[in-house]
């Protein structure tokens, strides 16, 4: 744990509020969540922003407890377009909720190097799914529930999946998103269009509403454990909120493919960085 500060210079709190509104940003218009930015981001830049080093563990809960305004900030912008499965998405909750507890307790079991190579490894494979998931195509098989959406301008989308599948991803992706401090959309997203072909901005809309829900279980975890720094935390939740706002906003006027490789190469270098951390500290 860190010593907390009672006051935050003003060039670091904007630079915190920065850092949470472009990690929500990024987040939302994926489906990500953000934290998959801002845990390495607090890891590396804690010195420079809070003057004093960021433990993995303060790092995770932070981040974890910042997701629950980002996703709740894109639900609702999401809602308003009614792309929101609320039905799928309490489906997946019901074993990503109490997973996301079960990897947030498992968070201080990873030391050093080994959270760092297995977020970094993580993160690598995250990378490499962004990049090849838009040349998959979703499976053809048909599923025993099917499921119709029509959204805000009237398009009528139909897809399906299995009760047990979805419980089972549900699980996994709960699991790594209380470890890791993540939303768990960057598994969510493209599970729910190349496996049950959910339309993409649904699956992303979907899978906000379930890291809203995941993240109040799993960062209550690291609240229990002491694993949060407020301050920090107060910061980035303006960033947070404002981002989420804008990511869905951007998601809804243009693809944000630009932005999506921008976002594939910042993580294939912060995977990079924390691969070599791991291995160093060997």
């Amino acid at each position: 744990m860190i010593e907390q500060k009672a006051v935050t210079p003003l060039f670091e709190w904007i630079a915190l509020v920065l850092l949470g509104m472009a990690a929500a940003m990024f987040g939302s218009i994926v489906g990500l969540g953000g934290g998959i930015i801002i845990v390495p981001a607090l890891m590396y830049l804690g010195p420079s922003l809070i003057g004093a080093p960021i433990d993995h563990g303060t790092a995770v809960g932070t981040s974890l407890t910042m997701l629950i305004v980002t996703a709740l900030a894109s639900t609702l912008s999401y809602a308003k377009r009614k792309i929101v499965d609320y039905r799928s998405a309490w489906l997946l909750f019901t074993t990503s909720g109490p997973a996301a507890m079960l990897g947030a307790a498992m968070t201080g079991l990873l030391k050093g190097a080994a959270f760092n190579l297995s977020f970094g490894i993580f993160m690598l494979l995250i990378s490499a799914l962004l990049i090849v998931r838009n040349y998959l195509k979703p499976v053809a098989r048909e599923w025993p529930v099917q499921r119709t959406m029509v959204d805000a301008a009237g398009e009528q989308h139909t897809y399906g999946y299995a009760i047990w599948p979805m419980l089972v991803i549900g699980f996994g992706v709960g699991v790594i998103s209380g470890l890791f401090g993540i939303g768990g959309g960057s598994l969510f997203v493209p599970l729910m269009v190349l496996l049950f072909r959910f339309p993409p901005h649904a699956a992303t809309a979907t899978s906000m509403f379930v890291i809203f829900l995941s993240s109040i279980l799993g960062s209550a975890t690291h609240v229990w454990l002491g694993e949060i720094n407020w301050w920090i935390l107060l910061a980035l939740i303006p960033g947070a909120w404002i981002g989420g706002k804008l990511g869905a906003y951007v998601a809804n006027k243009m693809s944000g493919n630009g932005l999506l490789w921008l976002l594939r190469v910042t993580l294939l270098i912060l995977a990079c960085q924390l691969v070599y951390e791991g291995i160093r500290q060997l």
